[in-house]
């Protein structure tokens, strides 16, 4: 008789995946924008290159600076709440055990069924504050290089994106025609693009498809008619 284990496969990319829809979601819309309301203004390609390649480079670096923060302020914020949840079991030991009575009451144990466990965390420091940060506070240890590992993906999302939209201007000498190009293009890619993140998300892929796109479009379109009035 062979004994298979049974292996559940989960989707563990979710960190990644949301580092992805911040970079590439500003970095289709934010040049998007920018890109057609120069091109409102103007009529020279290579001022509206010039401009979105200087907004790519700054909005890239400033994105990938904001996830490099938020994660280090993540992992800050774990490992304060650790210390201060080892510094409660030494001298709040009581109050901690009662406290984890708590957690599986909440999961339908009575205290009878709890007690050997709370008995057996009570022996352990290590596993009982790893289990209070888990089932209390609901925080997971963070990966030590989630930092550096956000700033880059969402940079690079960021920059992959902002060429979408940039690139007609690039292969072509006429505003208008690339002005048109980018619409087409940008429209098209943010379509795919919230399609895909509704499907990681869970939410209906047409509807985050069609959300997408439509904030996408209105910002070129709102940046468009302004340049084009100031000017």
């Amino acid at each position: 008789m062979h004994d298979h284990a049974h292996k559940e496969e989960h989707f563990s990319g979710t960190e990644v995946v949301k580092d992805i829809v911040i970079g590439m979601s500003d970095g289709l819309t934010v040049p998007f924008a920018l890109a057609a309301g120069i091109s409102g203004a103007v009529a020279a390609t290579h001022i509206v290159i010039t401009a979105g390649l200087a907004e790519i480079a700054a909005g890239s670096i400033a994105m990938g600076l904001g996830g490099y923060l938020a994660a280090k302020s993540q992992s800050e914020h774990y490992y304060s709440e650790r210390r201060r949840e080892e510094q409660e079991i030494v001298e709040k030991a009581d109050i901690e055990a009662e406290e984890v009575r708590e957690v599986f009451t909440e999961y339908g144990l009575t205290l009878e069924e709890s007690e050997p466990i709370v008995a057996s965390l009570r022996q352990r420091p290590d596993d009982w504050r790893d289990f209070m940060m888990r089932f209390e506070l609901g925080l997971e240890e963070p990966d030590p290089r989630r930092a550096l590992q956000s700033a880059v993906t969402i940079a690079l999302s960021y920059i992959v994106g902002g060429f979408i939209p940039l690139a007609p201007y690039m292969l072509l000498h006429d505003v208008r025609q690339g002005l048109c190009y980018s619409v087409v293009f940008t429209l098209i890619a943010l379509l795919v693009f919230g399609f895909i993140k509704g499907h990681f998300t869970g939410v209906s892929k047409i509807k985050s498809g069609l959300q997408t796109m439509l904030i996408g479009g209105l910002a070129a379109t709102v940046a468009f008619y302004i340049a084009k009035l100031v000017s």
